[in-house]
């Protein structure tokens, strides 16, 4: 059958593959297409009936749920160094900010927040577009525009809910001014893909800089984790996710009252508990090939130990993966904006980020999965999912590859199609 243009604008979402970023309405402007809340708690686009086919064939093509590319060729410097799971790279260190408050309110060691002021107090961009919390959607981020150190650490902490920094990327282009641009790996990738589209965001974008991401939380599972806390979900006026220390309370906020939780207490303490959209379970770059510089916790396993979390200052684990990465690196310590520990190497970025190898090799067989079932999956280029998944044992590449058609079969790689919330 074939589909209609709003159609396919909805299998994106009914695919699962939606991640919110808002990029299409900045495609395809208000009048054929918002993002908007939807139904499921999920920011999601909701196309009008007579969008056309040409304007679907270009969201299709930057929409980085379904298409993620790793570094342009032309941005991997001739000194690169290359590893198979983490991509190219110029330098790797542990580091932190050298302003004791961003490193205390940042998400880690605050290391984005410092050079996202750093860049800005060096005048080498005019602004910063990044997130902060939602002003009146809690659990959500909203896009942002910082001029000053001030208004950066406005959005310092990561935000785990529904955040579509993409959403008037076209406006902000429209002002002309060089800017940098913190957002989340497939954030990046789809300003990478609007690029071919656009050819103001290679002239305007200075630097891209990305947290490593394991995912973020459904809005239902975000809603359970207030009924834990013994919290109503509808009196919650502000919600903290992490930040003031390392990961720092995730902090919940109602006018009568404030709840501390910890970083885990919404996560889980392992890996197995972590409850994230599917999109996310199948993402095949939470490490942030597409950016300038990516910084990561340094956990070992990437999770925090409870009793150490209380006293952590914060040390990210950074990689600078262009030219630009790495000497935005030099001059940021150079001038104090940044503390760099030591140099390290990809073997320690495999522990510190052990779910983020592990997910590297299961992509490919998930895709097949997905392929087999019927369903979207991603486009890739130069992230080597095929070759990683060839160095996946078979039993292990069939327990993935069936393990993803069961969750077709049962429905958790399925969303309704997408209704405005009311």
């Amino acid at each position: 059958m074939t589909l209609t243009p709003k159609q396919r604008v909805e299998r994106i979402v009914e695919h699962a593959m939606c991640i919110g970023c808002g990029l299409c309405q900045a495609v395809a402007g208000t009048d054929k297409l918002q993002v908007v809340k939807g139904e499921t708690g999920y920011l999601v686009p909701i196309a009008s009936d007579d969008i056309d086919a040409k304007t679907v064939d270009i969201i299709e093509d930057v929409c980085p749920g379904i298409h993620v590319a790793g570094l342009p060729s032309n941005l991997i410097a001739t000194d690169s160094q290359h590893d198979n799971v983490w991509g190219p790279w110029t330098r790797m260190v542990r580091a932190w900010a050298g302003d004791e408050q961003q490193r205390h309110i940042g998400a880690t060691g605050g290391v984005l927040t410092a050079l996202a002021s750093f860049l800005l107090t060096s005048k080498q961009v005019n602004f910063v577009l990044h997130v902060k919390p939602h002003e009146t959607e809690p659990s959500f981020g909203q896009m942002h525009i910082s001029r000053t150190p001030e208004e950066v650490l406005q959005g310092a902490g990561s935000r785990y809910g529904p955040t579509a920094p993409l959403i008037a990327i076209d406006q902000v282009l429209d002002l002309g001014e060089p800017f940098a641009f913190i957002g989340k790996p497939c954030d990046i990738a789809g300003l990478r893909n609007y690029a071919e589209q656009d050819a103001r965001v290679n002239e305007l974008v200075k630097f891209t800089l990305a947290p490593v991401c394991g995912g973020w939380g459904p809005p239902a599972t975000t809603r359970n984790f207030y009924q834990r806390m013994g919290v109503d979900p509808e009196a919650v006026t502000g919600l903290r996710y992490r930040g003031h220390g390392c990961p720092g309370p995730t902090r919940i906020t109602t006018k009568e009252r404030v709840v501390d939780a910890h970083y885990l207490d919404f996560w889980g303490d392992d890996e197995s508990m972590w409850d994230m959209p599917f999109r996310c379970k199948i993402c095949p770059d939470g490490i942030g090939e597409a950016a300038d510089i990516a910084a990561a916790d340094s956990w070992v396993l990437g999770s925090p130990n409870r009793l150490d979390s209380e006293t952590d200052p914060g040390t990210n684990s950074v990689v600078a993966r262009t030219s630009a990465g790495a000497y935005l690196l030099a001059e940021a310590d150079m001038a104090g904006a940044l503390v760099i520990e030591h140099d390290i190497m990809p073997d320690h970025m495999s522990i510190y980020q052990t779910h983020q190898m592990h997910k590297k090799y299961a992509v490919g067989p998930r895709y097949q999965g997905l392929q087999d079932a019927g369903q979207l999956h991603v486009r890739t280029e130069r992230l080597r999912v095929a070759e990683l998944a060839s160095e996946v044992p078979r039993h292990e590449y069939e327990r993935q590859r069936l393990g993803t058609m069961e969750r077709v079969k049962v429905g958790k790689a399925t969303q309704p199609k997408p209704k405005a919330a009311s």
